[in-house]
């Protein structure tokens, strides 16, 4: 029996790469430790996973003593074949890997390639929870598959989320109909471009029209557009009544302005109760008033 030591480097958020691991070692008899950095003089194998890029840094403490892996660390690192197939049933994991599109700010298609199907819902649920978390980038672009996932959802009374969000430009009137009779734990969309503003209006209406009236949208800021065409998705998303969650790319992470508009934006009762400039006009944000 060995000792296995497992480092999650980024440690916010649910890691399916490590749970499969853990459950890999587990199944051999294995004992597993997690995130004790004082163990690793003392176990067998240490596998250290980085997802976000602005912590690889922190991988170097651990290179030479463990195996690293992750889209933070390194895109073409993957896991052992046999590690791989194991579904650690944790309610949370992808049913279909890969995407249709080839968006320039997204690691995706260089890492899992064009979209496959790789399991379905009872392959990640515990049979007992009644919320799975689908990470799927493109579930839209298999609609035969979308609607296998809304049927055994259905019929087991799952409640999904689509956590990565659903492709506005694939949504069509019988999807909005399987997504209304579908326990959603939230409908998440994204409006990456002002370009996208004609199929985000079209989507909202169609979401309308099955009597979904409102959505979360992912609103990727910082890449490839200004601040202000930022500011106008929010401001047209607001004046639908729908909520927004800014993503920052890492370009203006830290920058103020758009470190404020998330404040804004984000929480989404303050969001629709009064406008950026109302925000920035608050004595509390008196820092943010010369954004306006």
């Amino acid at each position: 029996m060995a000792k296995i030591l497992i480092i999650d480097i980024d440690s916010t958020i649910p890691n399916l790469a490590l749970r499969k691991i853990e459950k890999y070692h587990l199944d051999l008899g294995d004992t597993v430790i997690w995130n004790l950095y004082l163990a690793r003089f003392s176990v067998d194998k240490i596998y250290v996973s980085c997802v976000f890029d602005w912590n690889k840094e922190k991988c170097k403490t651990w290179e030479g003593y463990a195996d690293i892996g992750g889209s933070g660390y390194d895109l073409s690192k993957k896991l052992p074949p046999e590690i791989e197939a194991v579904n650690p049933h944790i309610n949370l994991g992808f049913t279909t890997r890969g995407c249709i599109r080839n968006c320039s700010f997204c690691i995706v298609p260089e890492k899992e390639g064009n979209i496959r199907i790789v399991g379905d819902l009872l392959d990640l649920w515990d049979g007992k929870n009644k919320d799975v978390v689908l990470m799927d980038n493109n579930i839209l672009a298999l609609p035969d598959h979308f609607e296998l996932i809304c049927k055994q959802a259905r019929d087991n009374k799952i409640r999904i989320d689509f956590n990565q969000g659903l492709d506005c430009r694939l949504l069509t009137p019988d999807i909005a109909y399987l997504l209304k009779i579908t326990p959603l734990r939230i409908y998440r969309f994204a409006f990456d471009h002002p370009s996208l503003l004609p199929v985000v209006d079209n989507t909202i209406t169609i979401l309308k029209n099955a009597g979904i009236n409102q959505a979360l949208w992912y609103v990727l800021a910082g890449f490839n557009t200004t601040f202000q065409e930022v500011l106008d998705r929010c401001n047209f998303l607001k004046s639908r009544k729908h909520n927004i969650f800014i993503q920052r790319y890492l370009s203006v992470k830290t920058d103020r302005r758009y470190v404020a508009l998330a404040r804004w934006a984000n929480q989404h009762h303050i969001f629709h109760s009064m406008s950026w400039e109302e925000f920035c006009g608050l004595p509390v944000n008196k820092q943010y008033k010369q954004l306006i």
